[in-house]
């Protein structure tokens, strides 16, 4: 995947009646009108969400046999297991694989499944991309808005990186910085300087593109500790950090060349936040891999906490479970991994050049585990035996991340692809879909018209946006270039039909995924930022602006926000830090 963009213009607001089934139009509506749609499930109050706070292993895990799509299959000669995908005549196959790629047996020994997302972590912040399993939480807290208004409140400056055959300045997609309120055991052993050794800390820890990770205070953008250093192992993705407040720091690389500096094996690292200094880690040109070409990992970790288990997809075409073995003695300032993977490989019959590979990150309900890759399978395994219980085709290559919703009704993913493969054949549209996540049987479908435009491929390249409080009826889909190469469009869906709500035409489209921050007297405010370097402040009931700043160049990554303070990086070379009042 390759990032290049160029400034953004002004914004249209166009609102749309369409079906949920039909294909969007892409015809010109004048500057600034507003076509009210329905809303039909609007919530007539704000509704209250229940958290479960069962974290017992045993009893969050779903047993494979009431899974709908189980189909309890058992292996072959070969050791490989074959079964029908989901809405098609193909089949999937797949195999736990030995070091050389090998079907092997394997026995977990420990019990891995998530709670619910408020669970994920008891440390404050924003740890992983989106925030949690369900990849629902961005935002972390609520901000006090009174004046609806964006001010910069800090920049960083940071560098660039030229190789791979293009130029990548700042930090791209998906880019999303990591905040963190570090617990006093973990600050004290991390040693920080007096400036923050006595501070309530929340740190802004940011991997990007010219292969440093910065570490920052979050109030004041100054440095916490000096940048990590990984010359020519530049950075694409989003990191994570453990969830049980150790020092430890996850993140894959996204680049493995840098002009005048050289190459950089392809590894997935792991960082000791004491020492400064990466501890471990392990190698995307795996001789397991199916993808020879490219070993990245722009995926973000999930941390079992309960099972010291990382569950991280690669672009190398694997999905590695890896036992941590994490230990954390804030006494002696020390912190160890030695990780033991497991690696669960598979393929399907949708497309022969099996180039797998996957960029998006995995959504994770109980134990059972969700993501979709470039070959356009959407795969849901087992994160205990690492068995896959259901494949779908969803038309094409799939880099955004889902987003995972439970209500009474069931627990649904919200997906979207690009025009990438199709772009070459003349299909030319992006499917948004809601997918029944027990059985990958379709609930519902929106088609919208989208420009192929090799390798900037246009689609949905943003994580949805789920609403909640006062537009829990809406999802969010910040989708590129649709009516040109040039522009975009956002829309609100309502979650139970999938008709549009409100479309607003972007003037230059935008990878960004949207945010949604819920104010202290519990409104919500839209949070969107575009190819052409300006954030939005938006009303997500309507899509009209706010507010707007500039971000001074494109603003591929996605952002982080914490309170009042949203944290984004673009191509300005620059991290900033901007406050909503």
């Amino acid at each position: 995947m390759s990032f290049r963009h160029s400034p953004l213009p002004k914004l249209v607001v166009v609102f749309s009646l369409l079906l949920g089934l039909s294909v969007s139009l892409s015809a010109c509506t004048a500057p600034d009108t507003v076509i009210s749609g329905d809303r039909p499930n609007k919530p007539t109050e704000i509704p209250t969400v229940s958290v479960n706070p069962e974290t017992d292993p045993a009893r969050l895990t779903i047993p494979l046999t009431d899974v709908p799509s189980y189909l309890g299959t058992g292996p072959g000669a070969d050791g490989k297991t074959t079964n029908p995908m989901t809405g098609t005549d193909g089949t999937f196959t797949w195999w736990t694989a030995d070091a050389a790629g090998l079907p092997t047996t394997y026995q977990p020994d420990d019990i891995v499944a998530f709670g619910d997302p408020q669970t994920y972590t008891k440390v404050p912040g924003v740890l992983t991309f989106r925030g949690n399993n369900y990849r629902n939480a961005p935002a972390y807290g609520t901000a006090a808005v009174t004046q609806k208004k964006l001010n910069v409140t800090w920049t960083q400056d940071i560098g660039e990186i030229r190789g791979e055959g293009s130029y990548w300045p700042g930090a791209g997609w998906t880019g999303q910085p990591l905040l963190v309120n570090w617990p006093k055991e973990t600050r004290d052993a991390m040693g920080f300087d007096s400036e923050f050794a006595d501070k309530d800390l929340v740190e802004v820890i940011y991997p990007v593109f010219e292969g440093k990770i910065y570490r920052l205070d979050l109030e004041t953008g100054k440095p916490t500790k000096p940048a990590i250093d990984t010359p020519a192992c530049g950075y694409k993705g989003t990191g994570s950090i453990d969830p049980r407040g150790y020092p430890l720091l996850y993140t894959g690389q996204g680049l493995h060349e840098a002009d005048g500096i050289g190459t950089c094996p392809w590894e997935y690292r792991i960082f000791d936040l004491i020492q400064n200094k990466q501890i471990s880690g392990w190698s995307g040109d795996d001789p397991a891999r199916p993808r020879a070409d490219w070993g990245a990992f722009d995926s973000s970790a999930l941390v079992n906490a309960a099972s010291d288990t990382l569950i991280e997809p690669s672009e190398n075409g694997l999905v590695y479970k890896a036992k941590l073995n994490a230990k954390f003695d804030p006494v002696a300032k020390t912190v160890s991994v030695n990780p033991e993977l497991a690696r669960l490989r598979y393929d399907t019959s949708i497309d022969p050049e099996a180039r797998h590979g996957i960029e998006s990150s995995a959504v994770a309900y109980r134990n059972l585990m969700f993501a979709s890759d470039n070959d356009g399978n959407l795969i849901c395994w087992d994160a205990n035996t690492l068995a896959i219980i259901w494949v779908r085709d969803v038309g094409d290559d799939s880099d955004a991340t889902m987003v995972l919703e439970e209500t009474p009704d069931g627990v649904f993913l919200y997906h979207g692809n690009t025009v990438d493969k199709r772009g070459q054949l003349g299909d030319k549209t992006t499917n948004l879909r809601k997918i029944n996540a027990l059985t990958g049987e379709l609930i519902w479908q929106y088609d919208v018209l989208t420009q192929a435009e090799y390798p900037n491929n246009g689609g949905l390249l943003a994580t949805p946006a789920l609403g909640q409080g006062e537009v829990a009826d809406l999802v969010f889909f910040n989708v590129a270039k649709t009516r040109s190469a040039r522009e975009g469009d956002l829309y609100a869906l309502d979650k139970i039909t999938g008709k549009v709500v409100w479309q607003r035409t972007l003037g230059r489209y935008s990878w960004s995924s949207p945010v949604l921050i819920t104010s202290d007297d519990g409104h919500q405010y839209g949070i969107l930022c575009d190819s052409g370097g300006t954030m939005h402040l938006f009303d997500p009931n309507t899509g009209y602006d706010l507010d707007t700043v500039s971000l001074g160049k494109n603003v591929e990554s996605s952002p982080a926000v914490f309170g009042n303070m949203i944290v984004v990086a673009s191509y300005a070379k620059k991290i900033w830090a901007v406050t909503i009042s």
